[in-house]
């Protein structure tokens, strides 16, 4: 399903978006936005209810405790009350349904900016040689990779498979080729032949474990050398992999560090990508009371996720992509805090406000605990 939507989906948008302005930076932050825009309704909806349920969540406890104390004899009507108490302030797992939906194609468009054209596309082949007299009990199956479109120029890509067709499992002195080819069968080497400098795009083959198990040649040929595992890789360069964007050198440079010197470029979308989370996080408790636990958590979990993206390199595309959503949601965030409240809930968090110290109240914001921007009207 992932796959399907980058093709027909993501790719097409990508491809329009680079028709117009040939910067593929700017066609990741344009395709970035399209596809936030697109699921706005949804992520909307997740948005409302966390923040809904922020307020309700205390309330809800307490009343759940009455009435299961209340109704511990009678569980009908214990389920009865329970069903009103959604009814009136909504189920916790509202905001969870628009989550799910979008979150297909969020994977797709990360998954694309991790492939062709912005970095090198592996196709892994996991192998296992046995002693020639195991492989006569052997049952041959075609082994097939995940597809990949993979851009030959700016404006033509091509789905591509690796094949091995006797399958994974290889006798001790057997060869066998591996076949990179389109979904209609035609051969990936053959695709290149048409193509103005097709050579820059054919694969590198190498035996990334089990050296003395295999052996593979430039043209994807596998010798079988002694039983064992083994892992053969084709890799396809990518096509804008080596192009750069404002001050970032490559879009398909991984990592934090190469060779002991520092990506700095890596560096500054990682260090921007800390940060535009932990402005998104602040503003999604903008106009609630003081929660010191959830204070804390804001200021811990964007600097846990960002040292962690230092140590999971990703490509620079795919930072940049993650750096444009984070300020989107954020605009997002803010833009729907300033939505008023239903009645009931507007009234449970004056009461919040209310309770709370004067000192957390004055940081919320506003007379009565209610922020300067905040509408005063009600739904």
């Amino acid at each position: 399903m992932i796959g399907y939507i980058s093709d027909n989906l993501l790719l097409p948008i990508l491809d329009f978006f680079y028709g117009l302005v040939p910067s593929y930076g700017l066609a990741i932050i344009a395709l970035t936005v399209v596809i936030r825009l697109a699921l706005f309704p949804l992520s909307a909806g997740s948005i409302r209810s966390a923040r809904r349920m922020r307020i309700a969540q205390p309330v809800m406890q307490q009343r759940q405790a009455e009435i299961k104390s209340r109704y511990a004899n009678n569980p009908q009507k214990q389920q009865e009350e329970l069903g009103k108490l959604m009814q009136e302030f909504g189920s916790p797992l509202a905001g969870c349904l628009p989550l799910l939906v979008q979150m297909p194609i969020l994977f797709a468009l990360f998954a694309t900016l991790r492939g062709s054209p912005f970095a090198d596309v592996p196709y892994t082949f996991n192998l296992k040689v046995l002693p020639s007299e195991q492989m006569a009990a052997v049952e041959a199956k075609p082994f097939n990779t995940p597809s990949h479109s993979i851009f030959v120029t700016a404006t033509q890509h091509v789905p591509v498979i690796g094949t091995l067709e006797k399958g994974s499992k290889l006798g001790v002195g057997d060869t066998a080729t591996v076949s990179l080819h389109a979904k209609d069968g035609s051969s990936f080497s053959t695709l290149l032949d048409g193509v103005e400098n097709g050579e820059a795009f054919r694969p590198t083959w190498t035996v990334t474990k089990g050296e003395g198990v295999v052996s593979v040649g430039a043209d994807g040929t596998i010798q079988a050398v002694s039983p064992g595992d083994a892992v053969v890789e084709a890799k396809i360069p990518g096509l804008a992999a080596r192009s750069g964007f404002l001050f970032i050198k490559a879009l398909g440079q991984v990592g934090f560090l190469t060779d002991g010197a520092i990506n700095w470029d890596v560096a500054i979308l990682v260090a921007a990508f800390g940060a535009t989370l932990f402005v998104s996080q602040i503003l999604s408790g903008m106009g609630m009371p003081a929660n010191p636990q959830q204070a804390t958590a804001n200021k811990i979990t964007p600097v846990m996720i960002t040292a962690m993206f230092l140590f999971f390199p990703l490509p620079a595309g795919v930072l940049l992509y993650m750096v444009v959503a984070n300020i989107f949601q954020g605009v997002q965030t803010f833009l729907l805090s300033r939505e008023a409240l239903p009645d009931n809930l507007q009234k449970i968090l004056d009461q919040q406000l209310a309770s709370a110290p004067k000192t957390a109240a004055a940081t919320a914001g506003g007379s009565g605990g209610r922020l300067p921007f905040e509408p005063n009207s009600k739904k």
